[in-house]
């Protein structure tokens, strides 16, 4: 059994997945599924701005699938919208030094990387040197117990997760946003497993992502010691409320 510290300072991030402009959710990290759940991406930002986030996890599908970010512009359009209450993390496509620093100096005010980490520690090395820990994150998409780059491709190749964390984690990178692929966009709840032995290890801030669809969800990854969340679906479908999450995740509901 893993230890339960209890993280004091959980963060939860809505998500807006960003493909052609439109706010989308993919089931199990897969462009084939694919439903929109809007048409104004900026619409949907200052939504979860005026529900009381101070933080989004935004992310450039299109950017994640090409190797370099294509939704630079609406997403400058968001990051704006929303400031200064609320800062937005960027992920999808970033892959080069330049690619994170456009994206940071377009007001972001975390860079999520992912792909290229998992076969050059030196690239996070690098980017956390000249930014600061605070300002970059690393997406762990993990199958089967493999941390795998471009995780949308059936079979694509992978690494065990815990070693790719101890490797990042010892070049500096303090952030880990761990997503369970098979979860994601399924409503079937985290894989509290994989959190619990990331969480142990030690090394770093564990953001759970994938599958959580509930307050009980919510508060469950917060009990094993993950810093925060990433959710979804859940809240465009409407069976998690927004402002019902903030109040468990600023501890104003009781247990």
């Amino acid at each position: 059994m893993w230890p339960m510290p209890v993280s004091t300072d959980f963060m939860l991030l809505p998500a807006i997945d960003l493909r052609g402009n439109r706010v989308v959710r993919l089931e199990g990290g897969d462009f084939e599924h694919e439903t929109v759940y809007g048409d104004d991406p900026v619409e949907v930002a200052s939504r979860f701005r005026a529900a009381g986030a101070r933080a989004l996890h935004v992310v450039d599908l299109d950017g994640a699938r090409a190797g370099a970010p294509r939704q630079a512009a609406v997403i400058g359009r968001i990051v704006a919208a929303v400031a200064p209450g609320t800062r937005c993390e960027v992920a999808g496509g970033l892959r080069t030094a330049q690619a994170v620093e456009r994206a940071l100096g377009r007001g972001a005010w975390r860079a999520v990387i992912g792909t290229r980490v998992l076969s050059d520690a030196t690239f996070a090395a690098r980017l956390v040197e000249r930014h600061g820990a605070e300002r970059v994150a690393v997406a762990l998409d993990v199958r089967t117990g493999l941390a795998v780059g471009e995780a949308w491709l059936p079979g694509a190749a992978g690494r065990p997760v815990e070693t790719v964390l101890a490797e990042l984690a010892e070049v500096g990178v303090t952030t880990f946003e761990v997503t369970a692929i098979e979860r994601d966009g399924l409503l079937g709840g985290p894989d509290l497993g994989l959190l619990g032995r990331l969480v142990a290890i030690g090394h770093g801030r564990i953001i759970a992502s994938g599958g959580i669809a509930t307050l009980d969800d919510l508060r469950a990854v917060r009990d094993i010691g993950c810093a925060g969340a990433i959710i979804g679906r859940a809240l465009y479908e409407g069976r998690l409320d927004l402002a019902a999450a903030l109040a468990l995740a600023s501890g104003q509901v009781p247990d």
